[in-house]
């Protein structure tokens, strides 16, 4: 498969329960690269809460999609990855929870985030060579969200604001939702997701993944974290 842009997520292990109904809840499995049926919840249109998510798949952005730079070689960014992989040693944290983040849902971590932070920054940062700059075009359009000296600063060197001191570790669960909607479905995900949130949890491993022309995320590799 022929890929647009590729990406480092944290990508849920596939056999776990939370796992498992997240991405059903999502609707799209980016490790089989194939649409899954959302589950039923009494008064929750799952589909329409989770229709601008959904093409991701269930995942927390390491380092933001980015097209490859002229040059370089898909070939030269696996053995990039797993490189990186081999001097970072795996994440623990005490769990994860469901929050708010603005309008939209998220799972967010609980406890110490910083061996999480300098995971995610030293994914931004090890890969960077891989990257091509970022067009006027998307500059123009990053810009519009009004964004902070920092994360212009970001945008310009790391080609997306949020990195860095501006990163926060979220696995996306809805789309932006008007408020009423938004309460109703936290309350959805609070009784069937977060019982089965893992304590602690942990993160193993990176995941690489492409972008198809139709703009849906599939897995690639997983590169499992040694150092």
């Amino acid at each position: 498969m022929t890929f647009t842009r590729y990406a480092i997520y944290y990508a849920p292990p596939a056999d776990a329960a939370w796992t498992q109904f997240a991405t059903s809840w999502l609707g799209w499995d980016m490790e089989t690269g194939a649409p899954v049926a959302h589950p039923t919840v009494d008064g929750i249109d799952v589909a329409s809460a989770t229709k601008v998510p959904r093409k991701y798949g269930l995942h927390a952005t390491m380092k933001p999609p980015f097209r490859l730079r002229d040059g370089q070689t898909v070939q030269a960014l696996f053995d990039a990855c797993a490189t990186l992989a081999t001097r970072h040693a795996p994440v623990s944290l005490d769990g994860l929870e469901v929050a708010r983040l603005g309008r939209f849902l998220a799972l967010r971590p609980v406890g110490e985030t910083h061996a999480l932070n300098a995971l995610a920054a030293a994914c931004v940062q090890e890969l960077d060579a891989f990257r091509a700059p970022a067009s006027e075009a998307e500059l123009t359009r990053r810009r519009a969200a009004n964004l902070t000296p920092e994360q212009d600063v970001n945008l310009v060197q790391w080609g997306y604001p949020y990195v860095l001191e501006a990163f926060r570790f979220h696995i996306t669960l809805s789309g932006k939702l008007a408020k009423p909607v938004l309460a109703e479905v936290e309350a959805a995900l609070d009784t069937h997701l977060a019982p089965k949130l893992p304590t602690p949890f942990r993160i193993e491993d990176l995941a690489l993944m492409g972008e198809a022309e139709d703009g849906r995320f599939h897995l690639i590799h997983r590169y499992a974290l040694s150092g």
